[in-house]
């Protein structure tokens, strides 16, 4: 899991605070969390709409600044929240993207390395029943479960995120973990989504 160093948590919570009066200082927010941002929003979204998403969460973070509680030092699940409703925005978009994903086939096998080959392949065949099953979960619980395993999100951050319960994150990624494995034969999502990153 990523940690963020206290005092950069208390950067994030002034640079909100300093761009209410100089707009500019806003850029410091974005130079730390759009590449994050991205990352996440070009796996669920695609690399077609992933720019547009985070930029449109980064106008949307902009304008509700003034809004911000200054007492949340820690700026990321704030933004995340942000990108996930951006998202949601965009859902048809989402899911067409699992849906051709799951067609897709294995690449083949090729020789040489062979823990690498083995996990890459692996990862290949895995990736169609995968997205497949990902595309079947609700909204909710797949909003959870990528928050967790592509943001490296704690439980409480989550929860924030998504303005829900601890509780609700628990049995929301219970829930949704069990469903991967039952689509993927019983396999361990997490450690395909590893390899896969």
């Amino acid at each position: 899991m990523v940690t963020v160093a206290p005092g950069r948590q208390a950067d994030d919570a002034a640079a909100i605070a300093a761009s209410r009066q100089d707009a500019e200082a806003f850029g410091v927010l974005y130079d730390r969390y759009a590449a994050q941002l991205y990352r996440y929003a070009y796996r669920r979204v695609g690399p077609e709409l992933a720019e547009d998403v985070v930029a449109d969460t980064f106008l949307a973070a902009f304008r509700r600044r003034n809004s911000y509680d200054l007492a949340r030092a820690d700026a990321r699940p704030w933004f995340f929240g942000i990108l996930t409703r951006e998202i949601a925005r965009h859902r048809r978009a989402e899911q067409a993207r699992w849906r051709a994903l799951g067609r897709a086939g294995d690449d083949g096998v090729a020789e040489g390395f062979a823990d690498q080959v083995a996990a890459a392949v692996s990862a290949r065949a895995t990736r169609g029943p995968l997205a497949g099953a990902l595309r079947r979960l609700s909204a909710g619980d797949r909003d959870v479960l990528l928050l967790v395993a592509w943001s490296d999100l704690s439980y409480e951050e989550v929860a924030e995120t998504l303005n829900i319960k601890i509780g609700t994150v628990r049995s929301r990624l219970h829930r949704a973990r069990r469903k991967l494995r039952a689509a993927l034969g019983d396999a361990d999502p997490t450690r395909i989504s590893e390899v896969d990153r």
